[in-house]
């Protein structure tokens, strides 16, 4: 009997690709690889690529999106990453907590997708 093994590749599906790539790059501070398919960038994340693509079907014109999906983003550092985020404009969600994976935060990203960014455990 074969079974599912996990998550190997995460893709978003955006409003606007140009726009949400650059918030991703430059509030949340993600790199590019040099590997990007046609309407879609992807991240140079670990331990599983983290992407944006232009929609495959019709999305919602506003509210929004992503609601019911909790993504976990480890950093080095909450605290610092929480203040990074916020000095680059960031909109923070959920303050800065402790929980039982760690510290972490929730931050939005232009369409609304809740990321919880939270402190690497080593």
């Amino acid at each position: 009997m074969t079974m599912p093994i996990g998550p190997s590749f995460i893709a978003l599906q955006v409003r606007d690709l140009a726009a949400s790539a650059a918030f991703y790059k430059e509030v949340f501070g993600f790199k590019t690889g040099d590997r990007n398919p046609p309407g879609a960038v992807v991240f140079t994340t670990k331990p599983i690529a983290l992407a944006l693509r232009e929609p495959l079907r019709p999305l919602p014109e506003s509210g929004p999106l992503g609601t019911g999906v909790v993504l976990w983003v480890a950093c080095d550092d909450a605290d610092a990453f929480h203040n990074l985020l916020v000095e680059r404009g960031g909109k923070v969600l959920s303050p800065l907590s402790d929980g039982p994976f760690g510290r972490f935060f929730v931050a939005s990203d232009p369409d609304g997708y809740a990321i919880t960014f939270h402190t690497a455990q080593s």
